[in-house]
C-alpha cells in the first residue's frame, strides 16, 4: 500500500476495481482545513480520463508495472499487433489504450507498460517525439509572414497536425506525441 505521498506522475494504481496510471497532480493545502491531492488519472482498461481528490491519509493499493520495448508490425481492426524484440511473441493491444496511435508507423519501437502481477499488457506508450513526412498541406502564401500562425498538414501515418506556413509537401516534422504538436523541421 501507498500514500498519497507517493503519487507522482507514471504512478500505476487500483481504484474502484480498476487499473488507473496518473497523469497529472496536485497537492492543495487549504488555509483551515486540511491538505489533499488533486489527481488527474487515465483508465488503463477504458482509455477514460478522470479527476479524483485523495485525503493526504488515504492510501492507494500501488501496482508493480514493467515497461518493455515492442515494435509495432501491423493494423488489425480495433487492435494494434507489437512484437516483443527479445522473444518475438505478438500481442495485440486496443487502439483506445494508445494516445495519438495515428503517429503509429509500422516498424516504430514503442514501451508496452505490462502489469507484472498476471503479465497483462496495459498499455502502448509512443516515443516523445517522431519523425514524419508531410504528405499533404496547402502552399504557404508567399510573403504571409505573419508569426504563429499555424496550417493543417497530413503526414504519412495520416494523422493530421498544425504546422507553421513555411512546411512545404515533402517536408520531415519532428512531433511531440503526447501533444500531437509541430516541434521542428528535420533538415537533410
Amino acid at each position: 500500500m501507498a500514500t498519497t505521498s507517493d503519487i507522482r506522475r507514471g504512478l500505476t494504481f487500483k481504484y474502484n476495481n480498476d487499473i488507473y496510471s496518473v497523469v497529472d497532480y496536485q497537492h492543495v493545502k487549504m488555509g483551515r482545513g486540511g491538505a489533499f491531492v488533486r489527481v488527474k488519472m487515465k483508465s488503463l482498461t477504458t482509455g477514460k480520463v478522470i479527476e479524483n481528490s485523495f485525503n493526504t491519509s488515504a492510501k492507494i493499493e500501488d501496482i508493480r508495472v514493467e515497461r518493455r520495448d515492442y515494435q509495432y508490425l501491423y493494423d488489425e481492426g480495433d487492435s494494434f499487433i507489437f512484437m516483443n524484440l527479445e522473444t518475438y511473441e505478438q500481442i495485440p493491444i486496443n487502439k483506445n489504450m494508445i494516445d495519438a496511435h495515428d503517429l503509429l508507423m509500422e516498424g516504430d519501437i514503442c514501451q508496452i507498460v505490462i502489469n507484472t502481477e498476471n503479465d497483462q499488457p496495459l498499455t502502448a506508450e509512443l516515443p516523445p517525439q517522431v519523425v514524419r513526412t508531410v504528405t499533404y498541406t496547402e502552399p504557404g502564401i508567399r510573403g504571409d509572414t505573419a508569426t504563429n500562425t499555424l496550417k493543417p498538414a497530413t503526414v504519412e501515418s495520416g494523422a493530421e497536425v498544425r504546422v507553421p506556413l513555411f512546411i512545404n509537401i515533402g517536408d520531415k516534422i519532428k512531433i511531440d506525441t503526447t501533444s500531437k504538436s509541430y516541434v521542428e523541421r528535420i533538415k537533410e
